[in-house]
């Protein structure tokens, strides 16, 4: 029985995190790769502590509290004066109280939509040799697969696979892309793009601004457009999709399939962004937060590990500026502060916001704190 005890230890002992997460790294299969190899138990490098799970907190709603999750119809906005006005209050409200909505009647047909979510699927479910050329963990690429942009710094990894693509200022050309999804990766990305634009006018007369005033600070440059593949988990108690995270960006649009998984932190609360067919998912990112002086909430959200038979996928376009260095500096824009409005942020370039993020990971600790006066 000692013996047993000790040899226990010394496995315990001898766990080498660094050495597994190069391993899973190497194979250049990602999490799929495991469960097409069978697994039945997740590996080490998945297990989040469970502070990180939220286990030991309550703050999944209780059954007798209801949120109504914010859908905006933007049916009528180019036409209708009235209804413009209106469309505003309702995503300035949202912006303030959740940082989160659904729009529908948003101009991207369905069946583009569709036809998103299946060439994803077909990315990932491809040939692991063609899909391979693809793996890198070098960012300066047009388009990057792997899993786990903060694998080798985060504190455990999530049980998803990714593919970024930067599709603006400079769109790649369609060899680069991958050939079972080029063409509707560009189709979708011009249509993204428009309704990005269309989004932050909008936030930006929210915040009683000129309706160009976010554009012309850089805010959609730049379009990276990250895919991802969540395949079944056989352990999603112990492990996350995407742990509790703000979104690096000015904006970011959603699409996801009608699986569900994303979870908003509203009030104290995990609460279920419902799949709704049509619906595009639209969240204030880090920045517009800064420069609103947190009129608007870049909120935190996250993704459980998936619970079904299939694989969840998404795809989230987020609005940055381009991808050179700038000197350019964000804060609080000086047109809303006031003496009743001090600012709560010091100003910093993009490239500062990018690396202090990427070397802390999703932790769960906003980034912002790392900028607040």
């Amino acid at each position: 029985m000692l013996t047993e005890e000790k040899t226990s230890a010394d496995q315990i002992q001898a766990y080498d995190r660094l050495s597994e997460l190069k391993a899973f790294d190497e194979t250049k299969s990602g999490v799929k790769g495991l469960v097409d190899a069978g697994i039945t138990k997740v590996p080490r490098i998945f297990i989040h502590p469970p502070e990180l799970l939220d286990r030991n907190n309550n703050i999944i709603p209780p059954k007798n509290t209801q949120f109504t999750f914010p859908v905006i119809d933007l049916d009528g906005l180019e036409k209708d004066p009235v209804r413009h006005q209106k469309i505003i209050e309702e995503i300035r409200g949202a912006a303030e109280s959740w940082g989160f909505f659904q729009v529908i009647n948003h101009g991207i047909p369905e069946s583009d939509m569709e036809e998103m979510i299946n060439g994803v699927r077909d990315f990932f479910e491809q040939d692991d040799d063609v899909k391979k050329q693809y793996y890198t963990r070098d960012a300066t690429k047009r388009v990057v697969y792997n899993s786990n942009f903060d694998l080798y710094t985060g504190k455990a990894a999530g049980w998803r696979d990714s593919m970024y693509i930067l599709v603006a200022p400079n769109p790649p050309l369609p060899q680069e892309l991958p050939e079972v999804c080029s063409k509707i990766l560009m189709d979708y990305s011009k249509k993204s793009m428009e309704l990005g634009c269309t989004s932050l006018k909008l936030l930006a007369e929210g915040l009683g601004l000129n309706p160009n005033h976010l554009l012309d600070m850089d805010s959609a440059e730049g379009l990276a457009m990250i895919c991802h593949y969540y395949p079944p988990c056989p352990e999603p108690d112990v492990t996350i999709g995407a742990g509790k995270h703000s979104d690096n960006s000015f904006l970011t649009l959603l699409l996801q399939d009608n699986l569900g998984g994303l979870q908003v932190l509203h009030q104290g609360h995990w609460v279920d962004v419902p799949p709704r067919p049509g619906a595009l998912v639209i969240n204030i990112g880090d920045f517009v937060q800064v420069m609103s002086n947190d009129k608007f909430k870049s909120i935190e959200h996250r993704v459980l590990a998936n619970r079904g038979e299939s694989p969840r996928i998404s795809v989230a376009s987020f609005f940055t500026t381009g991808p050179r260095p700038s000197s350019k500096l964000y804060g609080p824009i000086d047109e809303i502060l006031s003496d009743e409005n001090r600012p709560k942020y010091r100003s910093f370039t993009v490239k500062e916001y990018t690396d202090h993020f990427r070397a802390k990971g999703l932790d769960g600790t906003s980034p912002l704190l790392h900028f607040k006066i």
